[in-house]
C-alpha cells in the first residue's frame, strides 16, 4: 500500500488551519511535551478491533497536532465512510487513553474524518459521552463487542505463535503441553527458546508471533487458572488429544481476519486516492 502524506504540525494558526509540515527530524521534545513520533509510538499499540492491527501500520493517522495549552489533537480517517461506529468508537477512545497517558499531555482531542457518524463519534470521545447514550439504537454494548473481538484476536494470535512452533520441530501434542516457564524470553531480542516437555532438548523460535501471543493473552487473563501456554477457544487448558482440532479453528480465525485486512487494505487505498484528487 502506497503512503499517503500527512501534515502533524507542532501548532496551528489562529485561524484554526494547519501550519507548514513538520520535517522529521523536527519531531524532538520541546519543555516536557513529547515528541511527535513518541505520539505516534503511543498510537501504534492501538488496534482495530476488527483486524488487530496497528492503526499506525494500517495508516488511518492523518494528523498529530500540538496545542500551546497542551492539548494534542489526532485525526483519522477510516478505510469507508460507513465501518462500524463501534469499532470506530473503540479506536478513538484507546487512541485518546494511550494520548493521555503520555507525561506532559493534559488533554487529547480526537477527531475522526469522513464517516458517517464522526459527529456521535467525536462528540461522545471528546465530552466523555458513553456509547450507549451517543448510540441509542446500537444493540450491543461496546464491552461485549470488545471482548468477543479480543478473543478472535487472541486465537489468532495463537495460531501464529503454534505455526512458529511447527515450523521448529515440535508437533501440536507437545505444544499442547507448553507453560510459560518453559519459555526463555531472554536469550536474544529476536529469538525465544522453548523447552520440549518431557523431552530433554530446547529449539529456538522467532520472539515476535510468540511476544504477541502473550502479550494479548496476558491482557485478558488468561494465565489465571493455568500457567498451559495455549487455550481452546472457551479459555480452557488443551487437550493433547483435541490439539489438531483446536489449532483449526485458530486458523480460520487467522484467515477470516487476513481476508478482511486485505479488503480493508485496498478500500483504505482506493478512499485515500479519491480524497486527495
Amino acid at each position: 500500500m502506497s503512503k499517503r502524506s500527512t501534515r502533524e504540525d507542532d501548532s496551528a494558526p489562529e485561524d484554526g488551519t494547519l501550519g507548514s509540515p513538520e520535517s522529521e527530524n523536527d519531531a524532538t521534545q520541546e519543555g516536557d511535551r513529547p515528541s511527535r513520533e513518541r505520539v505516534r509510538e503511543a498510537l501504534a499499540s492501538v488496534t482495530d478491533p476488527e483486524l488487530d492491527r496497528s492503526i499506525v501500520e494500517l495508516e488511518y493517522i492523518d494528523e498529530i497536532r500540538f496545542e500551546p495549552d497542551g492539548t494534542v489533537r489526532v485525526a483519522f480517517t477510516l478505510p469507508t465512510a460507513w465501518c462500524s461506529p463501534a469499532f470506530a468508537w473503540m479506536m478513538a477512545g484507546d487512541s485518546r487513553d494511550v494520548v493521555e497517558s503520555l507525561p506532559g499531555v493534559d488533554r487529547c482531542r480526537i477527531e475522526l474524518r469522513e464517516h458517517m457518524h464522526e459527529r456521535e463519534v467525536n462528540r461522545g470521545i471528546n465530552e466523555g459521552i458513553d456509547f450507549a447514550e451517543a448510540f441509542p439504537d446500537a444493540e450491543d454494548g461496546i464491552a461485549d463487542l470488545r471482548e468477543t473481538l479480543d478473543e478472535k484476536a487472541v486465537l489468532s494470535r495463537q495460531y501464529r505463535a503454534t505455526e512458529a512452533l511447527l515450523a521448529a520441530g515440535l508437533d501440536l501434542e507437545q505444544i499442547a503441553l507448553l507453560e510459560r516457564s518453559d519459555l526463555d524470553r531472554e536469550i536474544a531480542d529476536s529469538r525465544i527458546a522453548v523447552a520440549v516437555p518431557d523431552r530433554g532438548f530446547e529449539v529456538t523460535v522467532p520472539a515476535e508471533p510468540l511476544e504477541r501471543y502473550l502479550e494479548k493473552a496476558a491482557a485478558l487473563d488468561r494465565f489465571e487458572r493455568s500457567e498451559r501456554l495455549f487455550r481452546t477457544p472457551d479459555g480452557d487448558a488443551i487437550d493433547p488429544d483435541d490439539a489438531e482440532l483446536v489449532h483449526r479453528r485458530a486458523r480460520l480465525a487467522r484467515v477470516n481476519m487476513d481476508g478482511q485486512g486485505g479488503v480493508c487494505d485496498a478500500l483504505h487505498e482506493s478512499r485515500q486516492s479519491a480524497l486527495a484528487e
